[in-house]
């Protein structure tokens, strides 16, 4: 369909269904949790249980304010007011995170405090792995729980920057139709039902369909999604939770600008062309998915014993004409300008790359025991368990051939024929196991004291494969993680904190343009250090500080005199030292801020690379801030008013440090009315993302070794309503 003319049908539809004599909602119609929306929730009694931490907590049993860690829960309210369809998008609601990799038409990465996500561990669903290779959809998900900063209780082998975690919807009674569309003319509708078929056993349905227009030309997609949760009250005293959700999707990706000649920001850049694009080029399909389960037991009202486990999976139809490099460029042909860099003058090489069936699974298994108990006047909360986990790559050999060589300022892309090649067999290229115990004492000395003792115990075992699936890596290692944290309760509503938390992340792999291609370093351990302040400032604002410091071996490409001229190396150390500020919650009854900032300094020290110290790494800006606030305006009953700002300062895109993409702000907005349509609550919802149009570099991230520049989206405008049933 044409981009540009397409009428924007349901647009029309869903105004023509508003009528001019429309009742106001109820102040609490939208206000409810989920399972209260328009209804009352029926179940039977809960068998008693103790309070739990979230699921990703590394720190027991406690709530917010009991938590030494800086942490962040984005709830459902805000998932569906800011109308949150991916990562990229969830990262923008708070300032500790920013992209790292997010094209547009493929799966998304992030980074915390500067530290990419790891793939393979910093994604959760209800607290276990999932393969974070895949576009995580939200329409099942209750609440993004979000721990920035090292793990090592919690996750085992995992990147220092944090973890993110879905939670999934519970059954209730609730029956929801959301439909969407925006100024390019998509048509996204959604459905979520919930019932308790009987006193004992409920289900919770949800499902979308997204037929989606990119404001990049040729990027339009399709998405489709199910999910299925069932909450079973076993006995008295147990309860079973299973998830399981599946997502088929197709979109072409859209290929990231490279630097000019290797140090200069491309110019005059055109965010809705595509990179590379050949009539010919494939979506890139993406199926995901991934199952959970939850055994919980109540021993007595002190003790709880849970067993959980998990199978993720993801299927990536790789299929894209790359915009990459320029090692056949006439500009480049002399060896003066980097090949992994775009020209001087704009041209880039277009690869035909191909990797079909490119499966990633995961596989956890854990068993915990919680409980209370007290020694004298010391009380105990002990959290004891263990876990395995299994993580396998198999792949294709794929196709990268090279076709032909563009230019950033093509208006239509030249045409070229694809490469006759074809794809490999499929062959296994990773096999990662670990297996681990772990322990945590909250000791609690009266009211003002507490002291958080524990540890995990890790055994990995890791085998990596060739193209060929040729043995290359047979790894083993060991490795206690500790962790520890002292918490003082100035009185009922301050608490202040220090903690030390050791963290395991893998080697990384040596780019291809590296002398050592392919060679993988050793394993890094690292260390956080945080101090932290929260503060329930009323029963509906919270406010946090912390100050933090994390260090971990720093492995980079290297420039010597070898015939690459770089080499992988590990040398010296990366110092990520930060503040992070934030305040949630309701100022007046009628006005609600999410804001936060962070300011973080990221240095590389004593690597032997000079001019690789004294400024910041690549793609960590040195602030960020996210402010976002709504307002129930009193003389409209259902009417609200929202607005955000988000910055980030300069952005590094060099290793020497001397190129970086300049800071930018953006504003968002948006209107919500709420009423009652005869006798269904409805909920409009119009939102407008970028209202000045402002262009900017969102993200100087890297993928394989090397580092892409990606726009921020133009001014967005969407329309969703959610009705009722």
């Amino acid at each position: 369909m044409n981009r540009y003319h397409r009428l924007p049908l349901l647009t029309a539809a869903l105004c023509v269904v508003l009528p001019l004599h429309a009742n106001d909602a109820p102040a609490d119609a939208f206000d409810r949790t989920p399972t209260e929306l328009a209804s009352v929730q029926v179940q039977a009694d809960r068998p008693a249980t103790q309070d739990s931490p979230a699921p990703f907590s590394s720190f027991g049993a406690g709530d917010w304010k009991d938590t030494p860690a800086s942490t962040r829960v984005l709830d459902r309210a805000l998932i569906e007011d800011r109308q949150v369809r991916t990562l990229s998008e969830l990262a923008r609601n708070d300032a500790s995170l920013g992209d790292s990799y997010a094209p547009v038409g493929y799966y998304q990465n992030v980074a915390i405090r500067g530290f990419a996500l790891d793939t393979g561990t910093g994604y959760r669903f209800n607290g276990l792995a999932i393969a974070g290779e895949q576009r995580v959809p939200l329409e099942h998900i209750q609440q993004v729980e979000i721990l920035k900063g090292a793990a090592g209780l919690a996750a085992g082998v995992m990147a220092p920057g944090g973890i993110i975690n879905y939670v999934g919807k519970r059954p209730a009674e609730v029956r929801t139709l959301t439909l969407g569309t925006d100024a390019e003319g998509s048509r996204y509708a959604a459905v979520d039902f919930g019932h308790w078929l009987t006193p004992r056993f409920g289900v919770r349905l949800n499902a979308a369909w997204d037929d989606s227009v990119s404001y990049i030309e040729h990027a339009d997609g399709r998405r489709n999604f199910y999910s299925l949760a069932a909450d079973w009250l076993v006995g008295e005293r147990g309860k079973l939770e299973v998830d399981a959700n599946y997502q088929t999707s197709a979109q072409r990706s859209a290929s990231g600008y490279q630097l000019l000649g290797g140090v200069a920001l491309p110019g005059r850049v055109d965010r809705e062309h595509m990179l590379g694009y050949q009539s010919w080029q494939q979506p890139v399909g993406i199926d995901s998915t991934n199952i959970t389960a939850l055994h919980t037991y109540d021993f007595s009202p002190d003790w709880q014993s849970r067993v959980s486990a998990s199978q993720s999976r993801t299927v990536i139809d790789d299929r894209v004409a790359f915009a990459y490099g320029c090692y056949y460029a006439a500009q480049c042909a002399d060896g003066n300008v980097p090949g992994n860099a775009f020209a001087p003058n704009g041209d880039y090489d277009i690869y035909d790359y191909r990797s079909p069936d490119d499966t990633r699974r995961n596989r956890e298994v854990r068993a915990e025991l919680r409980g209370r108990f007290a020694t004298g006047a010391i009380g105990h909360e002990l959290t004891v368990g263990v876990d395995a986990f299994d993580r396998t790559v198999d792949k294709h050999r794929n196709v990268n051939a090279y076709v032909g060589t563009g230019n950033i300022h093509d208006a239509h892309v030249p045409q070229f024929a694809p490469s006759p090649l074809m794809p490999g067999p499929s062959v296994p290229r990773l096999d990662s196991r670990q297996t681990a115990a772990f322990l945590l004492d909250r000791i609690s000395f009266g009211d003002d004291w507490q002291w958080l003792l524990g540890g995990r115990y890790v055994r990995l075992d890791e085998r990596s494969y060739s193209k060929r699936g040729a043995p290359e890596r047979n790894d083993t290692l060991s490795r206690f993680l500790p962790q520890t944290a002292l918490i003082w309760s100035a009185n009922s509503s301050i608490n202040a904190y220090a903690s030390y938390v050791s963290g395991l992340d893998l080697g990384q792999e040596a780019p291809f343009w590296t002398s050592n291609d392919g060679t993988f370093l050793p394993s890094m351990l690292s260390r956080q250090i945080e101090v932290g302040a929260k503060f329930a400032a009323s029963d509906a604002l919270n406010l946090g500080a912390a100050v933090f410091r994390t260090t971990r071996p720093f492995q980079y490409a290297s420039p010597d005199g070898s015939d690459a001229g770089y080499t992988f190396v590990e040398a010296g150390r990366q110092v990520h030292t930060g503040l992070e500020l934030t305040a949630d919650g309701r100022i007046t009854d009628r006005l609600h801020l999410s804001a936060s900032a962070a300011m973080l300094q990221a240095r590389a020290r004593d690597t032997g690379t000079p001019a690789y110290h004294g400024h910041q790494l690549i793609n960590v800006p040195r602030t960020r801030a996210s402010v976002h606030v709504d307002y129930q305006l009193p003389f409209a009953p259902g009417l609200t008013l929202a607005g955000g700002w988000r910055h980030a300062s300069s952005n590094v895109a060099t290793a020497d440090g001397r190129t970086r993409a300049p800071g930018y702000s953006v504003v968002d907005a948006g209107v919500r009315f709420r009423h009652q349509l005869g006798g269904p609550a409805v909920s409009w919802n119009l939102s407008v993302d970028n209202v000045f149009n402002r262009f900017y570099w969102s993200d100087t991230g890297s993928s394989s070794g090397d580092y892409y520049l990606f726009p921020g989206a133009p001014r967005q405008l969407r329309l969703a309503v959610t009705v009722a049933l």
